[in-house]
């Protein structure tokens, strides 16, 4: 503003130049932004197989400022910047594996994939896909496997719903240090063991799987004594076992060397008999 204030013509060329690069720069870091959320509705689009065609409205052709948040599911956080907030796909019957590509959505905070035919693991890095996410619901799919301890890392979660589906194995405990859970479900899959210290969680969190235990759900069960007893004589049959088996063993290794240590003895006895009577 000083300088303007001079009036000196150099003066004000270097205010106007120095203004106009940090706009640019400012513009330049605002669209690499833009093209980023771009790029990860792109990619998802042709990760995704779409049987009801409902993504092939997304044009991309469409160079306007915020056209993205125009596409069903897509919700922008300015209405006029491509800028991605939640992306709600739920119920499109689209196919699919989980969508790596949403990496690229670096300020996503919602995303509901709900009642789809989607399949397979859970990225065993799905913190570093989803950094900012506040909710994450993947019921009503196909997803197998376990459920990554990485996700105890998507430390903003405040709702996670990964029921009906076909997840196996134990429910990570480090999900217990998600303190800003306020609904959580893990209802109508495989799943098996000790269960997290969840606040939040009730036993219909966990319902339809009978193999979970501990919290709010019944007591987790020490190993049984019988079932210890039962180790333990089968340790000492199998050892008694082992010993004769082994003493066996030996013996019939000395019979047979016995044996033939007589059978050359017998030998040497009869030659020297033969030659006495020579």
């Amino acid at each position: 503003m000083v300088l303007l204030k001079t009036g000196r013509p150099g003066n004000v060329i270097i205010s106007v130049l120095l203004i106009n690069s940090t706009f640019l720069l400012l513009n330049n870091q605002l669209g690499y932004g833009i093209q980023s959320d771009i790029d990860c509705l792109r990619n998802l689009k042709d990760s995704l197989k779409d049987p009801l065609k409902i993504l092939a409205t997304w044009n991309f052709q469409n160079k306007t400022e915020g056209f993205i948040c125009k596409f069903t599911g897509i919700e922008c956080w300015h209405e006029n910047e491509n800028k991605v907030l939640n992306i709600r796909l739920s119920d499109m019957e689209l196919q699919g594996e989980f969508p790596r590509a949403l990496a690229n959505c670096s300020a996503l905070t919602g995303l509901d994939l709900s009642s789809n035919n989607l399949y397979g693991h859970i990225p065993s890095d799905i913190s570093t896909i989803l950094q900012s996410v506040t909710s994450l619901d993947l019921s009503y799919n196909k997803f197998n496997g376990s459920i990554p301890v990485n996700l105890s890392n998507c430390t903003y979660l405040n709702n996670l719903n990964l029921a009906n589906n076909r997840f196996s194995g134990q429910i990570p405990l480090q999900l217990g240090s998600l303190g800003r859970i306020k609904r959580f479900s893990v209802a109508n899959n495989l799943l098996t063991g000790r269960v997290p210290n969840m606040s939040y969680a009730t036993s219909e969190s966990y319902k339809n799987n009978p193999g979970l235990c501990g919290d709010s759900l019944p007591r987790c069960r020490a190993p049984s004594k019988k079932l210890k007893i039962l180790d333990d004589d089968h340790f000492i049959n199998g050892f008694v076992v082992g010993i004769i088996s082994s003493g066996i063993s030996v013996t019939v290794g000395m019979f047979f060397f016995m044996s033939s240590r007589m059978e050359k003895n017998k030998k040497k006895y009869r030659d020297v008999t033969f030659l006495f009577h020579w």
